[in-house]
């Protein structure tokens, strides 16, 4: 069940609306099932339905009217609450409508049980699957109904209303998702032809201008060159930037002013001091590994940093583990800038949908997530290119991320976040389906020869016995054959990388274990490549022991 409140001034105006049915087409059966002292007037069962309108007006309006003889009546004296039910849910008789009224005007303040002196109040049911409550907030004491906060009062009691009446129990949030475009907002973009609202269109474009931005300066920067896009920064007097707004070039309200947003207005974490808060002191990645002359890959190190975020979700504080999604929401947000034609559209609904799963009631401690920011900024130098294979690596490791995302939110009872990972699951998924299929047939046409085929085989029965049998039936175990034995021949011990590669991460819910032992071969053995000093024992071992069973590739180079 969803409630909406509203407030207003009119009560005339509410209770004419709830009981029409020439402009409201949905109205179908204006009536009253409950009220303040179960005997008010009906104008929906009344043979007079004017008279008996009038009438209910004004025993509502009785204590607005006597408080504002004496000055103390509120300008709105309206409470209007809406409760609908989800379509799946059974049709409700009006006596549980009543009953579910007079918990809502309970929990929220309007009036409570046991007070004689509680506001009046009428539920109206015009449709079989939602009703509408219209208050006065005066009460018969003639003071203002104590109602703070009866959003969530109201929904707190509609979670247990839904648990007892076996109702579809709604996706609840935490008021950290980013504010919907109003309806006003929707018409106006279908009039102008977009598909997508200028509060939408912003807050994407910010996002990923974040995403790529190393501090707060060079953020500011990019965003007053993006092409359409109006910027105004605000200063304190000291010259501090205080914060900034943004406006689509051409949207103008009525008075042909640009429409404005501040970086609140898009989502909670776009306003500037969070957004500085994030930027402050990225790490930039190392220039070069131990033991390398090569430039890092950088993919391979992004690649790295977001393979241990499951660990901080495990492990760390519920304020690091925070900082870590957040961070890896700004690597899905970079993702469809560098990423071929043919996977931005599922990149970028996945970074869509993750923007809600990235944020809750917990603070995030950014400074932890440092790291992995330095190694996302890096990317922006590395557009995809070639066969793929780096964007694969990444996003084989963004699935397992997302779903070590989902269960934090789960156990945390994080319903929104929950189901924007799950859905965000769902395009990176098909995401790396179209990724891998090119890398992955680029590997399988090196095939070797039967007897290296065989002799990695038998690596991957010593040394992954449980999960043998998957992996040498997988169709990608070619593309994994040749990626052990490129790196054999580079001077890696294949069993060694698998070992490494499996203790990354479990292959029981892996739906390609081959696929996923690739990736992690390719990175690993590019990462770690012996020098010349580290491959000559190597070498004399192979020559000392030329018959070992379990290096039989050495004997053959």
């Amino acid at each position: 069940m969803i409630a909406k409140i509203s407030g207003g001034k009119d009560t005339a105006g509410l209770i004419r609306y709830l009981f029409d049915t020439k402009k409201a087409k949905d109205h179908t059966d204006p009536h009253l099932v409950a009220s303040w002292d179960g005997f008010a007037p009906d104008p929906g069962r009344a043979d007079d339905f004017d008279a008996t309108k009038r009438l209910l007006v004004a025993d509502l309006d009785l204590h607005v009217k006597q408080a504002r003889r004496l000055g103390r009546a509120p300008e709105k004296h309206t409470w209007h609450c809406s409760i609908r039910a989800a379509p799946e849910d059974r049709i409700l008789s009006d006596e549980e409508w009543a009953d579910i009224a007079r918990r809502v005007v309970a929990a929220t303040g309007i009036a409570p049980d046991g007070d004689p002196d509680g506001c009046r109040w009428v539920a109206v049911r015009h449709a079989p699957d939602h009703i509408h409550i219209a208050a006065t907030k005066v009460r018969a004491d003639l003071r203002t109904a104590r109602h703070w906060n009866d959003y969530l009062t109201a929904d707190r009691e509609l979670v247990a209303i839904e648990k007892e009446y076996g109702l579809h129990q709604v996706v609840r949030g935490d008021r950290t998702a980013a504010k919907r475009p109003t309806r006003a907002e929707q018409e106006k973009a279908r009039r102008q032809g977009r598909k997508t609202t200028s509060r939408e269109q912003l807050r994407t474009t910010v996002h990923q201008l974040v995403s790529i931005a190393a501090s707060p300066e060079e953020f500011l920067h990019l965003l007053d060159g993006v092409d359409g896009i109006r910027v105004d920064v605000q200063h304190f007097p000291s010259g501090d930037i205080r914060g900034y707004k943004v406006a689509l070039e051409g949207d103008t309200n009525a008075a042909g002013e640009p429409v404005w947003f501040s970086g609140s207005q898009l989502a909670p974490d776009l306003s500037f001091p969070k957004i500085a808060e994030r930027l402050t002191g990225i790490e930039p990645p190392p220039a070069t590994e131990p033991g390398s002359r090569r430039r890092p890959n950088p993919w391979h190190q992004a690649t790295a940093a977001a393979e241990r975020i499951p660990h901080h979700l495990d492990q760390a504080e519920d304020t690091v583990a925070q900082a870590h999604i957040a961070a890896f929401a700004e690597a899905l947000d970079v993702l469809p800038l560098l990423a071929p034609d043919h996977l931005r559209a599922q990149l970028q609904q996945a970074a869509l949908s993750f923007e809600r799963a990235s944020r809750s009631r917990i603070r995030a401690q950014q400074d932890q997530a440092r790291a992995l920011r330095g190694a996302v900024r890096a990317l922006r130098t590395a557009p995809v290119t070639g066969d793929g294979s780096g964007l694969t690596m990444f996003l084989d490791i963004a699935v397992l991320v997302v779903i070590a995302t989902t269960r934090w939110h789960q156990t945390r009872h994080h319903d929104q976040q929950v189901a924007a990972a799950h859905q965000t699951l769902i395009h990176l998924q098909a995401a790396y389906e179209h990724a891998a299929a090119q890398p992955l047939a680029a590997l399988a046409q090196r095939k070797p020869p039967t007897h290296i085929v065989e002799h990695h085989a038998q690596h991957i029965r010593t040394v992954l016995p449980d999960h043998a049998e998957r992996i040498l039936d997988d169709p990608a175990w070619p593309a994994l054959v040749a990626a052990l034995t490129q790196a054999e021949t580079a001077g890696h011990d294949p069993r060694q990388l698998l070992q490494h590669a499996a203790r990354q991460r479990s292959l029981d819910d892996a739906r390609s274990p081959a696929r996923t032992l690739t990736w992690r071969i390719q990175r690993l053995g590019e990462r770690h490549i012996p020098g010349p000093r580290a491959q000559a024992p190597n070498a004399q071992h192979a020559a000392v022991h030329p018959a070992a069973p379990q290096q039989p590739q050495a004997r053959r180079r």
